[in-house]
């Protein structure tokens, strides 16, 4: 194939980097020229992967994780963001144009400079898509919101003005004409009603991540665990607390604990010998060594563990997180724990049941293989290859 300019448009929230990475790394990797813009906050993962960065300026809060707790001003702050960048992606990609762009869901800016050049473009999505139905179970739930009629009129004008051909901002918003959804169909509400036609699930699109480090199972551990809440809702030292509790000196159990980098470990005072405590971790790494996993449930750490075939106890944070833990509960692969209930006795309790269910096993051994069969970065690489022009 000619080796065309494939242009990916990010936001620099590492849960919607990691998911779409790989497939950068690969398009890179089969020559072709990939521009990735995105904050320069983010710089070394774009280049790690092989991409060129094109720096813009984000005003999204994802250092300090000081999102609005109200739906719609959440919504504001990525049209916000796009309204401001779209003048800086111009100045670059007016100059030279992409034969095809990428774009992540927060990315509202790359559809408009797409459809206004008049070029093909394709949403990578970390998350859920939408389905025939979902205007009037989930938009309609949005619109009578307060501040929803104000919201979609100014996304409305603003569409208007930056010469999008979609200026429905609903439609714009929640209806690429194509996208990947970059999860396991498992866990997309009402897989069955989502249009084949503008969506492809290829599942998630790992790689090697050799720059994550590699971890080893130690020498006598007879069971793993690894407990993370990711990367966005870390500031929980009473909750690793209780996991130390919990799991501390469990016997025959190694514990690896990820804390973020907003806890200071000597604030879960003693730790056990057999737990290992980090700010941060090779998850997928773990995940495949492990027997185990206690997660926040995001989308990105729910992959994973159907991925790797790993029992879940979920314990959601914030956002997707509830209804992907109680997804995980149906598909059988999992506990829910809401951590105001999250006590030592209730989390151990939870973790020898999990692991002691045969039924648990089988399931998640069926979901790993349902899991890897979607295709993941190659088929991902190759569908994107087969849009170009």
């Amino acid at each position: 194939m000619r080796k065309r300019h494939i242009a990916m448009v990010g936001i620099p929230a590492v849960s919607h980097i990691l998911p779409s990475i790989e497939i950068i790394r690969e398009l890179a990797a089969r020559g072709h020229r990939v521009t990735y813009a995105n904050d320069a906050s983010v710089a070394e993962r774009v280049t790690e992967a092989g991409a060129e960065l094109v720096p813009y300026a984000s005003t999204l809060p994802v250092s300090d994780h000081d999102w609005p707790d109200d739906p719609i001003a959440a919504m504001g702050v990525f049209l916000d963001d796009a309204m401001q960048a779209l003048p800086q992606l111009r100045d670059v990609y007016d100059r030279d144009p992409a034969d095809l762009y990428l774009y992540d869901i927060g990315g509202y800016a790359a559809r408009a400079l797409a459809e206004a050049q008049g070029r093909p473009l394709l949403q990578l999505s970390p998350t859920y898509v939408a389905w025939d139905g979902y205007d009037e179970e989930i938009g309609a739930q949005l619109r009578a919101l307060p501040g929803a009629d104000a919201y979609w009129a100014r996304f409305g004008r603003w569409l208007q003005e930056c010469g999008a051909r979609t200026t429905d901002p609903e439609l714009f918003a929640g209806r690429p004409p194509r996208a990947l959804a970059l999860i396991p169909r498992a866990m997309q509400p009402n897989a069955d009603r989502v249009d084949p036609e503008a969506v492809t699930f290829v599942g998630p699109c790992f790689g090697p991540r050799a720059e994550q480090g590699a971890w080893r199972r130690p020498a006598g551990a007879g069971k793993v665990l690894l407990v993370s809440l990711g990367s966005a809702y870390t500031r929980r030292p009473e909750f690793y607390r209780q996991c130390l509790a919990a799991f501390g000196d469990l016997p025959g159990w190694h514990v690896v604990l990820q804390i973020g980098r907003q806890v200071d470990p000597a604030e879960l005072g003693p730790v056990p010998g057999n737990v290992e405590v980090h700010p941060w971790v090779p998850q997928l790494a773990i995940l495949e060594q492990a027997d185990a996993f206690v997660t926040h449930a995001g989308m990105g750490g729910s992959s994973e563990g159907l991925h790797t075939g790993t029992p879940m106890i979920a314990v959601p944070q914030a956002v997707d997180q509830f209804a992907n833990a109680d997804r995980l509960v149906e598909l059988g692969v999992a506990r829910r724990v809401d951590t105001a209930e999250a006590s030592a006795a209730t989390l151990r309790t939870n973790l020898l049941e999990l692991v002691a269910d045969g039924a648990v096993r089988t399931r998640a051994d069926r979901l790993r293989a349902e899991v890897r069969a979607e295709g993941g970065t190659r088929r991902a690489a190759d569908l994107i290859e087969a849009m170009l022009p």
